[in-house]
């Protein structure tokens, strides 16, 4: 069994890309991490590392547990690597599945006047003195 692998073909091999081609850009574009260091794609990876990938703006960190250069079924991926991505960088995700929630039902269409005009309402509030007239703040235009 080797004891080291090039980065790109065990990112390849774990799923965490769909292509080796994907893989290798990643690490050319500096968004693969090992030990605080940004790696090219021909760096070795050994048992043990720890790989962190930046996917904006969440930060994920993975164990190496065991090498292949050889893509895997899914359900053997367990055995290959850990995932110990921190507790706040999983907060991030599930912040922006919340944002990513906006109220509307996926297919309903466009919105009708009426809720635009609420949605712009709750996005950008009108203000109106105590005559009734709007108040615009011409200063910060």
């Amino acid at each position: 069994m080797k004891t080291e692998v090039r980065i790109d073909k065990w990112l390849w091999a774990v799923r965490l890309f769909k292509t080796r081609t994907l893989a290798a850009e990643a690490c050319k574009k500096g968004k693969v991490i090992i030990q605080h260091v940004q790696v090219k794609p021909s760096r070795n990876v050994k048992v043990g590392d720890v790989v962190s990938i930046k996917r904006n703006p969440i930060l994920f960190s993975f164990k190496v547990l065991a090498l292949s250069e050889n893509r895997m079924n899914a359900k053997l991926v367990a055995g290959f690597m850990e995932n110990v991505t921190t507790a706040d960088q999983l907060e991030l995700i599930e912040l922006g599945k919340l944002a990513g929630q906006n109220g509307r039902d996926r297919g309903t269409g466009r919105p009708t006047k009426k809720e635009r005009r609420t949605l712009d309402d709750f996005i950008e509030p009108v203000f109106m003195d105590d005559e009734g007239d709007w108040d615009f703040d011409t200063q910060n235009l």
